[in-house]
């Protein structure tokens, strides 16, 4: 697949992550974090982590499509990502195990594809 293809098909997967997040907080924030999940003020950040990984994927996929260079939008998924990583690395011991072990897998998948992306977009600009 090319690297304009795959970022499409990355964004396409960011913007459905994020609408899950968004819109459904509470059964992903209790798949992802537990029990705690279900509280009000993790709602609101599982909201807005929705929101902003939907914002970023329809960033992406507008500049691909559009022939615009992707790169800060790919960059922003990056750190995103990374982010998520560390996060649930840091709260590993009150983070359910199977998903620590998937989430962290997800976001450090996520974080590598981001990285390449943003070399490979980079490399095949006109």
């Amino acid at each position: 697949m090319d690297p304009r293809s795959l970022a499409l098909a990355h964004a396409a997967g960011r913007i459905a992550a994020g609408a899950a997040l968004a819109l459904a907080p509470r059964t992903v924030g209790r798949a992802w974090v537990g029990r705690v999940g279900a509280t009000s003020g993790t709602r609101v950040i599982t909201t807005a982590m929705g929101a902003r990984d939907a914002a970023i994927g329809m960033g992406l996929a507008a500049a691909v499509r559009s022939g615009r260079e992707p790169g800060e939008w790919v960059r922003a998924g990056v750190l995103a990502d990374a982010a998520d990583l560390v996060a649930t690395l840091r709260a590993r011991d009150d983070v359910p195990a199977l998903s620590l072990v998937g989430v962290a897998a997800i976001a450090a998948g996520s974080t590598a594809l981001g990285l390449y992306l943003d070399r490979a977009l980079a490399q095949s600009a006109p």
